[in-house]
C-alpha cells in the first residue's frame, strides 16, 4: 500500500489554530479517569420535570418530529418563545417572523455571528467569556474586542464592568456588541443601568448587539435580569438567544433560539441553515410544554439552584478559597491565591489526585490569560448530597 501523502501546511485552517480540545473535554476525562467529582462541567445530574420527558415521548409516539422539523422551528415552540417574551418581559415577538429554533444556544451564537459579521469587523465581548464565542468569532473572520470584567471586593465580592472601557473598545470597525448576563463564568448578572449604558453605546454607534440569556432564569437575591431588547432603540438591533437547557435540566436535547426583528432573523436562519439545518424535533415539542408551565415551576428552580449554590459556596470558602457569590447562573467563581495558588491550569489538573473533585480554570475564558489565572470556576447544579460530599474532600486542601 502507498504511504499517505501529508501537506505541508497545517490541516486545520488558521482561523482555528489557537483552538484545541476544549477545556471542558479535558477535565471531564480527568474526572472519569479518576472517579472525582465533576464540578467542572456545566450540566446537571439528574434530568429535569417529569412531565416534561413524557411530552418528548409522547411526541416521538406520536410521530411529531422524528422526520425533519421546520426549518425554522415547530409552530408550537415558536408561539411558545414569543408567549414566554410578551408574558416575562412585554416584548412582543411574531413567531413566524420573528423566532428562529436552534440547536441549543451555541448553534445560535454561531449562526449569528457568521450570518452578521463580515471578515475584518470588530466584536466587542466581555472577558471572561464562554470559549465558544471566540472560536465562532474567529470562524465568521471577525476580531474579537475583550473588554474585562473585574472583580471589586467592596461591591460584594462581584465582577463589574468598566463603562468607560466599554466605550474605549469601541472603534469605527466595531460591527457588533456580544454581551452575557446572567454572565458565565463570573455570576455576574449586569444591573438596569449597565445596560443603559450599553444600549445607548449601540444606538450612538449603530451597533448590533447579540445577547446571551441562556440563564435568564437563574438570578438570586435581588438581581434582575434585564433583557437589552427591553431598552430604547434596542428591540431593532438585538439579537435575544435563550435555551431550554439551562432552565428545564435537559442539555442533551440542544433546544435553542433566537428572537428578533425579521430582518435579523432573516440574516441568521440564512447561516443556520448550512449548520444544522434542524435539529431535535421531537424535543421542540416537549420544550414548547415547558416554556408554559406556571411561575411556580421557575420560582422552585431559583430557589432550588440557590440552596445548592450556598451548600458549594460555604463548602469552598471552608475549604480556603475567596469566594465570588454569583447573583446568577449556576457557576461560583473563586479566587485560589488565599490557597497559596497562583496558577488556575496546574491548580485544576492536580485538584483531582488531592482531592476528587474537577474544576475549570477559568483563563481558558480570556484573551489576557493572566487576568483569569488565579481564578477557578465550579459549578453547583449537582445534587445536595454531591456537593456536600466535594465541599468535604476540598477540605483537603485548608491542611
Amino acid at each position: 500500500m502507498a504511504a499517505m501523502t501529508s501537506s505541508a501546511r497545517p490541516l486545520l485552517n488558521r482561523r482555528l489554530a489557537e483552538f484545541g480540545t476544549t477545556i471542558f473535554a479535558e477535565m471531564s476525562a480527568l474526572a472519569a479517569s479518576t472517579g472525582s467529582i465533576n464540578l467542572g462541567q456545566g450540566f446537571p445530574d439528574t434530568d429535569g420535570p417529569e412531565e416534561i420527558r413524557e411530552a418528548a415521548v409522547r411526541a416521538l409516539r406520536d410521530g411529531r418530529g422524528n422526520q425533519y422539523p421546520p426549518g425554522p422551528g415547530v409552530p408550537e415552540l415558536r408561539t411558545a418563545v414569543a408567549a414566554h417574551q410578551l408574558r416575562r418581559y412585554g416584548l412582543s415577538y411574531d413567531p413566524d417572523t420573528e423566532v428562529l429554533v436552534t440547536a441549543g444556544a451555541t448553534e445560535a451564537i454561531a449562526a449569528a455571528l457568521l450570518a452578521l459579521v463580515e471578515p475584518g469587523d470588530e466584536v466587542v465581548a466581555l472577558e471572561p467569556y464562554y470559549d465558544s464565542y471566540a472560536a465562532c468569532i474567529a470562524m465568521a473572520g471577525g476580531r474579537r474586542v475583550p473588554v474585562t470584567l473585574r472583580p471589586h471586593v467592596e461591591e460584594g465580592a462581584a465582577f463589574r464592568l468598566d463603562l468607560d472601557e466599554l466605550r474605549a473598545a469601541v472603534t469605527d470597525r466595531t460591527r457588533l456588541l456580544l454581551v452575557n448576563t446572567p454572565h458565565n463564568p463570573t455570576g455576574t448578572v449586569l444591573t438596569r443601568e449597565e445596560l443603559t449604558a450599553i444600549a445607548e453605546l449601540a444606538v450612538e454607534r449603530d451597533l448590533l448587539v447579540v445577547t446571551d440569556e441562556v440563564y435568564e432564569h437563574l438570578v438570586f437575591d435581588d438581581a434582575e435580569h434585564v433583557p437589552l431588547a427591553t431598552l430604547p432603540g434596542m428591540r431593532e438591533r438585538t439579537v435575544t438567544i435563550g435555551s431550554a437547557g439551562k432552565t428545564f435540566s435537559f442539555t442533551g436535547w440542544k433546544v435553542g433560539w433566537i428572537a428578533a426583528a425579521p430582518g435579523l432573523v432573516t440574516a441568521v436562519r440564512s447561516a443556520k441553515q448550512f449548520l444544522t439545518y434542524v435539529a431535535s424535533g421531537p424535543f421542540q415539542y416537549a420544550v414548547a410544554e415547558a416554556l408554559a408551565l406556571p411561575e411556580s415551576y421557575f420560582a422552585a428552580f431559583r430557589e432550588d439552584m440557590r440552596a445548592r449554590r450556598e451548600v458549594l459556596a460555604a463548602g469552598l470558602a471552608e475549604a480556603g478559597f475567596g469566594v465570588f457569590r454569583p447573583a446568577g447562573t449556576y457557576f461560583i467563581t473563586t479566587d485560589i491565591r488565599p490557597l497559596g495558588e497562583t496558577d488556575g491550569f496546574a491548580f485544576c489538573r492536580s485538584l483531582p489526585q488531592r482531592a476528587g473533585v474537577v474544576a475549570i480554570p477559568n483563563a481558558v475564558f480570556y484573551d489576557h490569560r493572566a487576568e483569569g489565572a488565579p481564578f477557578v470556576r465550579f459549578a453547583f447544579c449537582k445534587q445536595p448530597a454531591v456537593l456536600r460530599e466535594a465541599a468535604e474532600r476540598l477540605k483537603a486542601l485548608a491542611g
